[in-house]
């Protein structure tokens, strides 16, 4: 007897195949809207979930007693109780290798685009503006032979530091748990304080998960460290900054500007001071928003939901306890 499997994320027709072949599918669309209810319906007979964005919490996982496996698209898993998940006996998998590479992409791209006031000035020439050479007062900063800080040395980190280092000649400082000598070696980089790094770093880029320890953990404080010309890059969570505090960092132009792919609050609400700020690029989350990537993640997750629904143990395994 085939498993039953709740999915909420669309997967590519090759992929919804290979799943519908191996385990009885129930699709939600947009379950955290109007499906809701919809989801909770076929949460009592499901062995597997699979999909993104949802909280699932304890009042949603009371109603699945057969439930073996969840299967996030995501390498985030801050919407999961990891113990809960764990008493309950569930194993929650996650896609953490597969958008190294285009994540990384995307910092940089916002390291680039701010330092170069590049969205700004587009939108100029677009509302056809542009109407002499541009002067002093829409001048950019280098981007290259700069300081590059990263806050939490892990794949993104790393392929952060490797874009910085042989791309663009920066000297990199890093702040994580413990040193990395590996990381010390390839890209000559620097293990310091987090307060060091502010200090110093011309461009300070977030990598770091979401947890308790790293909830706010930039706020007023820490922004009044960083340089007056240095550049904020957040496309860890948009948790780990105290947003408010950001907010008016950016109007008092404390720092030069900030670099935003994540959010306190998503969707971004459309009255949110940020989108006021000139000093702000502001991008919907697109991290791992590749074609390439986007499939590459739901194949992943979908070889650990059957993997974990055979008896066996999937690759990416969050909480290991469970097996014990």
């Amino acid at each position: 007897m085939k498993k039953h499997v709740v999915l909420y994320k669309k997967l590519s027709p090759a992929l919804l195949a290979k799943l519908q072949d191996a385990a009885d599918v129930t699709f939600i669309d947009e379950p955290k809207r109007d499906n809701l209810q919809r989801l909770r319906e076929a949460l009592p007979s499901a062995d597997g979930l699979l999909g993104a964005s949802i909280k699932l919490d304890p009042a949603l996982l009371d109603l699945a007693p057969k439930l073996k496996a969840i299967a996030s698209v995501s390498v985030g898993v801050d919407n999961y109780d990891l113990d809960d998940l764990t008493r309950r006996g569930v194993m929650l998998c996650n896609t953490p290798d597969v958008l190294t590479e285009t994540t990384a992409d995307t910092g940089f791209a916002l390291v680039l685009a701010t330092a170069r006031r590049v969205v700004e000035l587009a939108s100029l020439v677009k509302a056809g503006q542009w109407t002499r050479s541009v002067g002093p007062a829409h001048y950019g900063t280098d981007v290259h032979g700069k300081t590059l800080g990263i806050v939490g040395m892990g794949r993104i980190g790393e392929a952060l530091a490797q874009r910085g280092h042989f791309g663009f000649g920066m000297p990199i400082l890093y702040h994580s748990h413990s040193p990395k000598p590996a990381v010390d070696q390839r890209f000559a980089a620097q293990h310091c304080s987090l307060d060091d790094l502010l200090a110093r770093a011309d461009f300070v880029c977030l990598t770091l998960p979401l947890t308790p320890q790293t909830e706010g953990l930039i706020g007023t404080r820490e922004l009044g460290l960083m340089k007056p010309g240095a550049i904020l890059i957040n496309i860890s969570r948009g948790k780990v900054v105290d947003e408010a505090a950001l907010i008016e960092t950016l109007r008092h132009r404390r720092i030069r500007g900030a670099g935003l792919d994540v959010f306190e609050r998503e969707p971004l609400n459309h009255d949110s001071p940020l989108l006021k700020l000139d000093n702000v690029v502001a991008t919907p989350h697109i991290g791992s928003a590749t074609e390439e990537t986007r499939e590459a993640m739901a194949a992943c997750a979908l070889d650990n939901l059957l993997a974990a629904l055979r008896g066996e143990r999937p690759g990416n395994l969050v909480n290991p306890a469970v097996l014990k």
